[in-house]
């Protein structure tokens, strides 16, 4: 059963390392994410599983010891989602650059609070797929915890990745309303059409968590929303 969750933005930039000069412009989102990352520990989970969007060969799941690097953005850093167990070989099949964050994220905040697994999620995923996926995360343990990591749209304004739509906006802002409030439906209702087109990579593993936690009756709080370089993060926990 889904007993807490940590929703947080992915872009690399939020690993100082990467951002280099342009480091504090999102300490506030480095903070609110650190801080529902607190959420997550004292809900005490069995389980902790990081979920994020990921190109076709980075989707499926990732066991813990799954290690990222950021070599890819001039970084010379490695991360890596827990420790495998013992006895066990270090997976070899690298974590996608959302699980990376996440991963950087969780050392960040020294998490020791339960073993750690990934979850690569393909941003064409329908919404239907989401939900099952996220159901039986749910049911992979008596307590699990889900840390989802993804972005809203990329253009909110000229110089986005996107460019300017003046859709953007509207998404976004009914993005996180959703994801303040824990309202499983509306993240489930997301229109998928309008998320490929305003690349909002945050949908699919929205929708998983919206799976996850149908019948959880868990309470949401919305700890940052902002669109720096002109895309959509939003931080919240859900308990």
């Amino acid at each position: 059963m889904l007993v807490a969750a940590a929703v947080c933005p992915c872009p690399p930039l939020l690993v100082p390392e990467v951002a280099a000069g342009a480091g504090p412009e999102l300490d506030t989102a480095r903070n609110a994410a650190l801080g529902a990352l607190e959420v997550l520990a004292a809900a005490r989970p069995d389980l902790l599983i990081v979920a994020g969007p990921a190109e076709p060969d980075g989707t499926g799941p990732f066991p813990p010891g799954s290690a990222g690097s950021f070599a890819g953005f001039g970084v010379g850093l490695t991360v890596r989602l827990g420790e495998p167990p013992e006895g066990t070989p270090a997976p070899v099949r690298p974590l996608p650059a959302s699980l990376a964050v996440g991963a950087w994220l969780l050392d960040r905040a020294r998490w020791e609070s339960a073993p750690v697994e990934g979850l690569g999620v393909a941003q064409t995923l329908g919404a239907g797929e989401c939900l099952r996926a996220g159901a039986d995360l749910a049911a992979r343990a008596e307590r699990v915890a889900l840390l989802v990591m993804g972005d809203g749209s990329a253009c909110r304004t000229v110089k986005a990745p996107g460019y300017l739509d003046e859709r953007a906006a509207g998404f976004d802002a009914e993005a996180a309303r959703a994801l303040g409030d824990a309202d499983v439906a509306a993240l489930s209702a997301l229109d998928e059409s309008l998320a490929y087109e305003l690349k909002a990579a945050g949908r699919a593993p929205w929708q998983v968590l919206a799976g996850a936690a149908r019948g959880a009756g868990l309470g949401g709080q919305l700890l940052y929303e902002d669109a720096p370089y002109g895309v959509g993060y939003a931080v919240a926990a859900w308990s």
